[in-house]
């Protein structure tokens, strides 16, 4: 058996291999042995895990939820960021939709992202029904399935649906709250064109996951040696910023629990692969 530690990791962007080049050396500076092996799509990962080809997977919460539904609930997590904790969904309108709340969405044109992206697709199709909104009945949807199977990473889909709604062919859209910071920030948004009109409940994003809980153990000194990584040092800092975070942290499992609802409750019609497969 190879004494290294492999993490499987999904290659949504070219920075990827940069980011996971920097956390192998921080891991052989501390003496553990840590490898990773690049993959396509999540479900590609997430078989590899099952199969034992790979140690740990770095997942999305939708890929997190599928180990859990093939193990029985007996997967494990070791860590997540610091910014996977408290994820929201925005609603964005138009500004001259007269839509101000959730309420106003009725009758409208909305835009989704990817099938399989929780914060643009899955997740937004839950909350509204939770508000007392059928997407499929008081809707007309607009669907852009981009990158499909990177579990919205690419960020692709959610760029389509914000120019969607600014340029008129959607009324509104869902997009992830990180998105919606990073478009305004960016001036990618024109506030003069499109407002965030609802937030939904937070819940969490990626972790890494293992096989099996007694893994957590197996891999105790690894996840030790992942939290504590130091925003304060220059190298560490470097990593940390490409990947996203501040610390690394504990896993926090209740913000996963209304992922689980959501593909319990997703139509069958509408997301056949998440129903089928998670």
């Amino acid at each position: 058996m190879s004494n290294v530690i492999t993490v499987g990791v999904v290659a949504y962007d070219p920075k990827v291999v940069t980011i996971w080049e920097g956390i192998k050396e921080y891991f052989s500076a501390n003496s553990i042995a840590t490898d990773f092996v690049l993959f396509s799509n999540y479900d590609a990962q997430v078989d590899a895990l099952l199969n034992g080809w790979i140690d740990i997977a770095w997942n999305t919460n939708l890929a997190y939820v599928k180990v859990y539904r093939h193990t029985g609930g007996k997967c494990g997590v070791l860590a997540m960021r610091d910014t996977d904790v408290g994820f929201t969904t925005k609603i964005i309108a138009g500004t001259g939709t007269g839509i101000k709340d959730i309420a106003g969405l009725k009758g409208k044109r909305m835009a989704f992202g990817s099938r399989d992206s929780g914060q643009a697709a899955i997740l937004p199709a839950y909350f509204l029904k939770q508000n007392g909104i059928d997407p499929e009945k008081d809707l007309t949807l607009i669907r852009f399935d981009l990158d499909v199977g990177k579990h919205g990473d690419t960020g692709t889909s959610e760029v389509e649906v914000l120019n969607a709604v600014a340029n008129g062919e959607a009324h509104a859209g869902a997009i992830g709250d990180q998105f919606w910071a990073r478009a305004l920030s960016e001036n990618l948004a024109d506030s003069s064109k499109v407002r965030a009109v609802w937030t939904s409940p937070g819940y969490c994003h990626c972790n890494f996951t293992v096989r099996t809980k007694d893994d957590e153990q197996r891999f105790a000194r690894w996840t030790d040696i992942l939290l504590g990584m130091d925003y304060n040092k220059p190298a560490d800092r470097k990593i940390m910023d490409m990947e996203g975070l501040k610390r690394w942290i504990r896993p926090q499992m209740d913000g996963y629990r209304v992922l689980f609802e959501a593909v319990d409750d997703v139509h069958p019609t509408t997301y056949p692969h998440q129903i089928h497969d998670y």
